[in-house]
Order: structure tokens, then sequence, then C-alpha cells
């Protein structure tokens, strides 16, 4: 399989074009939200708490994706800083959408009183999956793809991808990414009614992202090293696991916070 029938745009309307990339993105998002809704009614609280959040969250989650992206590629952008703001020509880091995001579920967690843990704990799940569906829009783009395959044999979807542009088949690390992103979504869904402990799903999205992320950047051509050896998003990652596994290292004291706050906290109240 090549990707040669793919088009960047999915139509245009009065010369404004509608790309596969924002479009995917979208689905992503609207998916999420339908999720975390259901996930938010069957806790006994109202779902449209879940759109108060994204009101807050997105934004902040694009400023991040955008801000860490323009970071760490500035040389592309110093001699025309206002090249930041277009948006459109592309340019997202997944890492800093996460710690926009997380920086706007803070804000809503403190604005509206609401347990931080338990609000990552029933948004998470939603998270992972939307990164999962957003990894299709580098395969339309024909980026984030990972070392060059010369083996005619394994020149082959979902091995490899072939890029026009460079008329070079190289590893389809895009979708290695969704594909684990999928296998932590199902995970988070099995555990999500069996958590011992408040924030129990965001250690797992810790540790179950943090390793797939580290192995497929190690597979890319496009990372950013921090030290020799040693990439940003590789760092990341790192610390992701250790966060995560310090998270279950003092569950027993998560759990025990957890029982406290299910004591004075009514369910059937919504936050906002």
């Amino acid at each position: 399989m090549t990707d040669r029938f793919l088009v960047q745009n999915l139509f245009g309307i009065e010369g404004l074009n509608i790309a596969w990339y924002g479009a995917i993105i979208a689905f992503g998002i609207i998916l999420g939200v339908w999720l975390a809704s259901r996930e938010a009614e069957r806790q006994g609280l109202k779902g449209d708490m879940i759109f108060d959040f994204l009101i807050i969250v997105l934004p902040l989650a694009i400023i991040g994706a955008r801000a860490y992206y323009v970071i760490f590629e500035w040389a592309n952008y110093a001699d025309d800083p206002m090249r930041i703001f277009a948006i459109r020509e592309g340019g997202l880091a997944i890492y800093g959408g996460v710690i926009g995001g997380a920086i706007g579920a803070l804000i809503f967690a403190k604005r509206n009183g609401f347990p931080f843990l338990r609000l990552a704990d029933m948004v998470i799940p939603s998270l992972i999956l939307g990164q999962a569906i957003g990894r299709w829009g580098n395969f339309i783009n024909q980026e984030a793809f990972g070392n060059l395959v010369t083996n005619p044999n394994l020149q082959f979807f979902p091995y490899a991808v072939l890029i026009d542009r460079l008329g070079e088949w190289h590893q389809a690390t895009f979708f290695y990414e969704s594909m684990w992103n999928l296998a932590v979504f199902a995970l988070l869904i099995f555990f999500r009614k069996r958590t011992q402990f408040t924030g129990q799903l965001l250690a797992t999205y810790f540790m179950g992202y943090g390793l797939g992320r580290f192995w497929i950047e190690g597979l890319r051509t496009d990372s950013l090293y921090l030290i020799p050896g040693l990439r940003v998003s590789q760092a990341l990652s790192l610390i992701l696991i250790t966060v995560g596994i310090l998270m279950f290292v003092f569950r027993k004291r998560l759990f025990k916070e957890h029982l406290a706050y299910e004591g004075k906290y009514q369910m059937d109240k919504s936050p906002g």
C-alpha cells in the first residue's frame, strides 16, 4: 500500500480549505468529548461539565502544542516571528499539547473545587484515544516517519510507508504509535471500573504512553536531541514513566485520600 492517492485538503469552501489533518483532529476531539461525557454521567455528574472543561483546556492545549514546536524549531521562525501564528502551515507537538492541557485541567479543577486526580482519571481515556486518532493526520501529511527501509520485502504498509516527496520507504512510526495508543486506551477502559485509588488511570497512562513513546521516538528521523543518545521526547517519556511508577508506589496514601474525598463530596454535584 502507498499513500500516493491522498491529498492534504478534505474540501474547500469559498477559498477556505479544510485540511484532512484538521478534520482528523476534530473527529478525535468530538469522540473524546462524547466518551468523557458518558464517563461523567456514569459517575453521577452532569455530562455537560466536559464542555465547560473543554472551553478552558482546548485553547491551552493548542497554545502548548504550538509553543513546544516553535521552541524546538526556533531556527525556522527566528527570521519571521509572525509565522509562529501560522498554525495552518502545521507544527503542533503532542507533548506540548499534553502540558498545556494539564495546566487547563488544573485551572478547571481549582476553579470548580473538583479533585484534580479524579478529573484526570475521568478524561485520560479520551486523551489517549484522541492521540491514537490524531496520529493518522501524520499519515496524510507524510510526517513523523521512521528510519529508511531499503529491503524490498519490508516495503509494505503498515510496517513502512512511501514518502512521496522523498521517493523512499520509511518505517510507519505514526501507525506504530497509533496502535500502541489504542492498546493503552483499551487498558484504561479495562481498569476504569477496577481502580483502587484516585489517579490510577492517570498513572497507567503515564507509564503506558511513556513506554511506547520512548521506544517509537527512537525510530523517528525528525527528533531533537537533548544530549547525545537521548532525544527530548524520550526524556519527557522517562519523566512520565517515573511519575507513574511513583504514583503506584504511594498508592496507599492516594487511596486514603480517595476515601476521604468520597466521604465529603456529593456525587450528584456538578462543578461550575
